[in-house]
């Protein structure tokens, strides 16, 4: 099959028969582009290294295929090169880099690689395809595609949190009750993988270092994320106090008429999103943006609960209302979406407040960024920090932070190197250095952090660094967190 034939598959009416592709991976993703491509005829090998374990998800995923029609490469070494007989395409699993052997081979014979994402995208419909907003970013991007669904769903519009978050994206383009519109978060990983994406509106929330052991570096992984806005129809939305989300900007190639919309914690210029006062306003998608502004909602509506809001939080909402504005949703819409939305569980989830003390899960905070922006939204601060860094630095983070903390609280693998970075640049506060890595000592955690918080203060699970060395996933980490923080509790009231 020539190169030009498998550039023309850009719709799921394309005549997709006899392709023969290589499918990377059998997971969730891999078991649904095979399917899909396996549907349209395709010729289909799954390759994974890993054979899947009789009576696992995934056995039950190469039966069906099996039974579909696909051929398996599985087990050590099924992955080191290019089947025989070769392919016309690769369909890659988004965590699969560049350099592993089958996909760098592919690459030197010219072989095209797609991600999952990118097959979604070519498998819509030839006429009448739903249009993607799209969201990346380092941090906050979960949270800003579910407010975008809220307010697109609050403005009568069927649409689906898809991607990186929620539905898969081959499920949200092949459902047979078409969407009127799809908010889909993206990777770098997925965005990687991507060539041809061209989403009504697009968003870099933030720009930070992360999975640099797979990008190659800083500049490669921003490259990533720049490529959300390739393409993009009505606005590219960017981070007004994060410069290098505009150069991004700035270095897409863009529809005619596509205008670039900031978004800013600060009273907005024109062609921006931002604050007055305590009210989110807009003046981008007015009729004179020179003299207008309209208002979206209030800092109040963020949250029904009457907590405080993080500005990270303000900053998601705006960035969500500005991708629902360039859609075309009323101020309206973005007032009862936002009021009605909720965060994810673990993500700056209060737990309970104990003799004044509250207590915090944003177990969901696994990296010095996102980290650093959960413990500079509280006055003071016993920190719970500690996991798996990745290679990360954490120098920048507690230097920000040191004003705000009352002591520190370490666990898992790199907490030494959270240490030392302590003694550098917060050498008076208070730290408790624990080695136990049983998923038990959630318990001796909070104990030691009650210790050292006051009244007023905030124990915060915000911990820079993944949780794979001692829980299954951050959920997990949150989740013994919250349950020691209610155990707590219910000592001291007795």
């Amino acid at each position: 099959m020539t190169a030009s034939r498998v550039a023309g598959l850009t719709h799921r009416d394309a005549d997709w028969s006899g392709l023969r592709v290589v499918v990377a991976g059998l997971g969730v993703s891999g078991f649904a582009a095979a399917d899909a491509l396996l549907e349209r005829g395709a010729s289909v090998t799954v390759v994974d290294a890993v054979a899947p374990a009789a009576g696992s998800a995934g056995a039950e995923r190469r039966q069906i295929l099996d039974v579909l029609g696909a051929s398996f490469r599985l087990g050590p070494g099924a992955a080191d090169g290019m089947p025989e007989g070769g392919a016309d395409l690769v369909v890659t699993s988004p965590g699969w880099r560049p350099d592993q052997p089958l996909l760098a081979g592919a690459a030197a014979r010219g072989v095209p690689v797609w991600g999952e994402v990118e097959l979604a995208w070519r498998l819509r419909p030839a006429q009448g395809a739903a249009p993607w907003i799209t969201v990346t970013g380092t941090n906050g991007k979960t949270t800003t595609v579910r407010m975008l669904a809220a307010i697109l769903g609050a403005a009568g519009l069927r649409t689906v949190a898809a991607g990186n978050v929620g539905t898969p994206v081959m499920e949200a383009v092949l459902d047979p009750q078409p969407y009127d519109v799809v908010a889909v978060e993206l990777s770098s990983f997925q965005l990687h993988w991507s060539s041809s994406l061209a989403p009504r509106a697009s968003a870099c929330l933030n720009i930070a270092p992360d999975h640099i052991d797979w990008h190659g570096s800083l500049e490669e992984y921003a490259r990533a994320k720049g490529k959300v806005y390739e393409r993009t129809e009505v606005a590219c939305v960017y981070n007004v106090e994060d410069p290098r989300t505009e150069r991004l900007v700035e270095e897409a190639e863009v529809q005619e008429g596509c205008r670039a919309v900031g978004f800013t914690l600060g009273v907005p210029a024109p062609s921006m999103v931002g604050l007055v006062d305590d009210v989110l306003a807009d003046r981008a998608f007015v009729e004179d943006r020179r003299t207008s502004a309209a208002e979206l909602c209030t800092i109040a509506d963020l949250r029904g609960d009457g907590s405080d809001v993080a500005p990270h939080y303000v900053a998601n909402a705006l960035a969500a209302a500005a991708l629902a504005r360039a859609h075309g949703v009323p101020a309206v819409a973005v007032r009862y979406g936002l009021r009605g939305f909720r965060p994810d569980p673990h993500r700056i989830a209060d737990v309970a407040t104990v003799d004044g003390v509250r207590y915090v899960d944003d177990s969901k905070a696994t990296n010095p960024h996102a980290a650093a922006a959960s413990v500079t939204a509280y006055e003071q601060v016993v920190w719970v920090a500690g996991g798996l860094l990745k290679g990360a630095d954490v120098d920048d983070l507690v230097a920000t932070a040191a004003a705000r903390l009352r002591g520190v609280v370490l666990i898992g693998r790199d907490r030494a190197r959270i240490a030392e970075a302590l003694a550098r640049h917060a050498p008076d506060v208070p730290v408790v250095d624990l080695d136990s890595t049983d998923t038990g000592a959630m318990d001796l955690v909070v104990a030691r952090a009650a210790a050292l918080a006051r009244p007023g203060d905030v124990v915060l699970l915000a911990p820079a660094a993944a949780s794979m060395d001692m829980f299954e996933n951050y959920g997990a980490r949150g989740d013994a967190f919250a349950e020691a923080v209610l155990r707590h509790a219910g000592r001291a009231k007795g």
